[in-house]
């Protein structure tokens, strides 16, 4: 039989080197490859240095070539290590996804302060403003950002891009979704370990046809766990936003989400603290404000960690109302709470702007306001 190249390389397309999330050919791990007859050379460069890697990697080339090739195939691998590149300070880190400009994770330390809310609120203030707006929801074991955009029951298509398949996020008001659960019934649990959970995420990242994108939104989990560093690692995050109550409890694992993303090994600046539920006011006394969850707590942990103070989002019976039925509060025009939520996503897009000049000048992306619209260029 005679072997081609192309179908060796197209064979090596199905498999991926140990932590990346591209196949081999795609990530650029397969250098060259080589055919004399039935003999096939591969040369290969992986980054994860351990014995166990090495092995797993010449293994699954040897099985994939014989299984999808040649069964016969004499097969020779030339694996090289490379050791990953340490990524300065302040620079940005992980695998640039085409199309996206920046990329925001939106993060709490505790679960139920209102961060999907938050999130999807911010993403239809931000379509308003003129930008073009995804949301990757990354909390795999808690997906909601399906139901405050009322599309629980969509599944997304695939679509061939540059002769692969792909996914086609759901699109929403105008905003491009991706979520675990599209991919699971709404009475099914997942129950997965951190590496599948991770595997997962990467297929939305980098198998989905985001298009061109100005801002794509990362809904993480509550907490500080495997999830959050896999997405840190692989994708080159602008900056993050933490949402908290104002109460004692939520601002202590808020606390840990900031200090989170400012270690050393994962350096995601803070573009600053978002306080949900600051206050409630009833109808019938609108000059009334009731401090239930405690008063500007969040306010005052930004001022300890010397970090920005975005905004502070009321406890309001129609945000919630609104999130239930599928169409965030903030789409609610001349309301209190479009003003609020607007307030909060000029802050944080100032606060971008803020965190873009200082990136090298090839990485650097520059926000400006022209007609009351924000466009994004790069510098």
């Amino acid at each position: 039989m005679k072997i081609n190249k192309q179908d060796i390389l197209k064979a090596l397309e199905t498999i991926s080197a140990p932590g990346e999330g591209q196949n081999m050919v795609e990530s650029g791990a397969v250098t060259n490859v080589v055919v004399f007859g039935d003999e096939v050379v591969v040369d290969i460069t992986i980054k994860n240095p351990s014995l166990q890697a090495r092995k797993k990697t010449e293994v699954e080339i040897l099985k994939t070539i014989h299984d999808k090739v040649y069964e016969k195939a004499k097969i020779t691998i030339n694996l090289k290590v490379e050791a990953a590149a340490v990524t300065p300070k302040n620079e940005i880190k992980g695998k640039p996804v085409p199309g996206i400009t920046n990329i925001i994770a939106v993060a709490s330390g505790k679960g139920g302060v209102g961060k999907s809310t938050v999130t999807a609120n911010i993403a239809v203030t931000l379509a308003k403003m003129g930008f073009k707006v995804g949301i990757l929801d990354a909390d795999i074991y808690g997906p909601s950002i399906p139901i405050m955009f009322d599309v629980v029951n969509e599944k997304p298509l695939a679509v061939n891009v540059d002769g692969k398949s792909k996914m086609k996020p759901v699109e929403s008001y105008g905003i491009k979704i991706l979520s675990i659960g599209f991919f699971t019934r709404p009475d099914q649990a997942v129950v997965w370990r951190g590496p599948m959970a991770s595997k997962a995420l990467n297929q939305m990242i980098f198998d989905a046809a985001w298009g061109e994108l100005d801002m794509l939104l990362i809904d993480l989990p509550p907490g500080t766990g495997d999830i959050h560093l896999s997405i840190m690692q692989a994708l080159p995050i602008t900056g993050a936003v933490v949402v908290s109550t104002p109460q004692i409890v939520a601002l202590a694992d808020a606390k840990k989400g900031v200090a989170m993303f400012q270690q050393d090994s994962i350096n995601v600046p803070v573009l600053g603290i978002i306080e949900n539920m600051a206050y409630f006011t009833p109808a019938e006394l609108p000059q009334n404000k009731y401090y239930i969850f405690g008063k500007s707590g969040a306010k005052h942990l930004a001022e300890d960690l010397n970090v920005p103070f975005l905004a502070e989002i009321p406890l309001v019976q129609s945000i919630r109302e609104a999130g239930d039925i599928g169409r965030p509060a903030a789409m609610q025009t001349g309301s209190l709470i479009e003003t609020a939520f607007e307030d909060l996503t000029k802050n944080m897009v100032t606060e971008l702007v803020k965190r873009n000049d200082k990136l090298p000048a090839t990485e650097a992306i520059k926000i400006t306001t022209m007609a009351g619209c924000a466009a994004i260029k790069k510098k």
